[in-house]
């Protein structure tokens, strides 16, 4: 946790003595977006609905402790606890380091190794919602015939995969998988509300064709199906995230992986690293 400075503990100091209005409104905001009454959220968090409905309405500066039990009983991520720390005049309890500052370097090999361990099948470290930081040399599967203003730093996972001049025209089951990404992607929105987030999710969802109402998917997971020249490949997502992180640019990164849903994509993938093996390409991919 960093230490505040001097004048940020006097502001604090000072503000403590102050109502806070914009605290009280981004409370409220938060508790209705959670959808939680003030004397479940007053019992979650150790306080009382009274002294929750005070500060609510500006009439009681709340402490910075219970500031952050409020934002933990709220399930804020740990940039929204920051800002509804500031709102209430206090500064942030989390820090957040560049993911290529020397203090990360052991996460940072930590997910790389993780990754590489990963082959023959692609896997990669995003930052949500979506950036790459990282990726093993099997991901290049997606990145063939891709425009190379997609490919541009920072690259989007989500944008090179619904846009029509990314990978979208060899997906076989477009309107299908793109949509359940789109549905995920919407949930993540309302329980984050971000215009830039809100933003990316309307330009997707214009590249998505819509899926019949239908149609239904009986396995135990929507599969891409991509066209590659061996053949299809039929793939399934996993995400892992850091359970207890806290700093923010551990919390927002995300481990996603593609694992084979049939032998066929298995074999397909083992060969192409194989050969990339021969070839001596190195088993992370560089310039991202």
């Amino acid at each position: 946790m960093p230490k505040t400075s001097g004048v940020s503990t006097a502001i604090s100091q000072i503000s403590s003595t102050l109502p806070s209005p914009a605290f009280g409104t981004e409370l409220r905001r938060w508790r209705t977006l959670r959808r939680v009454s003030q004397l479940e959220l007053a019992n979650r968090a150790g306080t009382t609905q009274r002294h929750l409905s005070f500060m609510e309405q500006g009439r009681s500066h709340p402490g910075r402790p219970i500031v952050l039990r409020l934002a933990e009983s709220l399930r804020l991520t740990l940039r929204e606890r920051n800002a509804l720390l500031f709102s209430a005049g206090y500064a942030p309890a989390y820090e957040e380091t560049s993911y290529d500052a020397p203090a990360m370097a052991p996460v940072r090999e930590a997910l790389e190794r993780v990754i590489e361990g990963h082959l023959p099948y692609p896997a990669l470290v995003l930052r949500r919602p979506g950036r790459v930081i990282a990726a093993n040399r099997a991901f290049s599967v997606f990145l063939d015939g891709c425009s190379p203003e997609l490919l541009a730093p920072p690259i989007n996972l989500l944008r090179i995969m619904l846009h029509p001049d990314g990978v979208a025209p060899r997906v076989a089951n477009l309107a299908q998988w793109g949509r359940h990404v789109i549905d995920n992607l919407r949930l993540l929105a309302m329980q984050s509300p971000d215009r830039n987030l809100n933003a990316l999710v309307d330009e997707l969802a214009g590249y998505v064709p819509d899926a019949p109402v239908d149609q239904a998917y009986l396995g135990f997971a929507v599969p891409m199906r991509l066209s590659v020249r061996e053949g299809e490949l039929r793939l399934m997502t996993a995400l892992t995230a850091f359970a207890t992180a806290v700093d923010v640019t551990v919390a927002e990164s995300v481990l996603e992986s593609f694992l084979p849903a049939d032998a066929e994509t298995a074999e397909i993938l083992a060969e192409r690293d194989r050969q990339a093996a021969e070839r001596g390409e190195p088993r992370l991919l560089a310039g991202l």
